[in-house]
């Protein structure tokens, strides 16, 4: 394919993003609900069995953690990466996985040890094998700002299931923490304007893997008519869970517009305009 045929085919792509680009924030946040549901009634029609999507989320990131392996081992820097949403990370994983060998043992059980590993591991580079590329005051979000937030509403609500009260209270923990984990990597990329590509890949991928994991989530609910959410537990934990599903998948909205809007455009360098994040 040529370059005049590649031109002709992304003009229709780029005026529909220099149309979006153009309205006010409130048509821009409609536009996005209905993309959002858009895409749910997408995915309804074509995954008949929608624990797929999982599967498919897990496969999102990590395909985003091998790009960020590749970023520090060939790239040899950390440029562009928040320590801070790496601890976070490892943070809610470590719960996680207790909360998975004292209540519910499966496969993500196992993907979760792989992923908590390669966290550590990213950990472990930044603060010593490439510690001099690191921006230290770049990276300068305040994460007890979101985990005593977090263990605060874990304390009020919690699962009301029969197991350790200290157990419901991890789980809705980690919960928590996740939707909100990648809050300091947003800040850093706010803060530097520029975004090189590899970062901007890793970022776009955990996007993609929320959207999916919500998904999953919310067509969940609507097949069952609401049962779900009973099965979970009564009060106000229910509704919880699938607002912290949705929370961290708008959270990466903006970004990944900016990172689709790059693409489209040709550049391999995202810029981000003021107040994105």
């Amino acid at each position: 394919m040529d370059s005049k045929t590649r031109k002709g085919r992304a003009r229709p792509i780029r005026a529909v993003v220099g149309w979006v680009r153009r309205r006010s924030p409130k048509v821009k946040a409609s536009l996005s609900v209905i993309a959002g549901m858009a895409a749910l009634v997408f995915l309804r029609f074509i995954v008949h069995d929608h624990d797929k999507l999982f599967v498919v989320a897990e496969a999102a990131h990590a395909l985003g953690i091998s790009v960020l392996i590749y970023k520090l081992v060939k790239e040899r820097t950390c440029a562009g990466l928040s320590l801070k949403t790496q601890y976070l990370t490892a943070l809610f994983l470590a719960v996680r996985l207790y909360c998975s060998f004292v209540m519910e043992y499966d496969i993500h059980t196992v993907l979760d040890c792989a992923t908590l590993a390669t966290t550590l591991w990213v950990i472990y580079m930044i603060r010593f094998r490439l510690k001099s590329s690191y921006m230290k005051e770049k990276d300068n979000f305040t994460i007890y700002f979101v985990v005593l937030p977090c263990a605060i509403l874990a304390f009020a609500v919690h699962p009301s299931t029969t197991h350790n009260v200290i157990d419901r209270i991890s789980w809705a923990f980690c919960v928590y923490l996740e939707a909100v984990s990648v809050l300091p990597q947003l800040r850093l990329m706010q803060n530097t304007k520029i975004v090189e590509p590899f970062t901007a890949h890793y970022v776009f991928a955990l996007g993609v893997s929320r959207f999916l994991t919500c998904a999953h989530w919310v067509l969940q609910v609507l097949d069952t008519r609401g049962r779900l959410l009973t099965a979970l537990g009564r009060g106000l934990w229910p509704p919880m869970v699938l607002l912290a599903e949705i929370v961290q998948t708008f959270i990466l909205a903006d970004f990944c517009y900016y990172y689709v809007k790059s693409v489209v455009g040709g550049q391999l360098v995202l810029r981000l305009p003021s107040g994105v994040v």
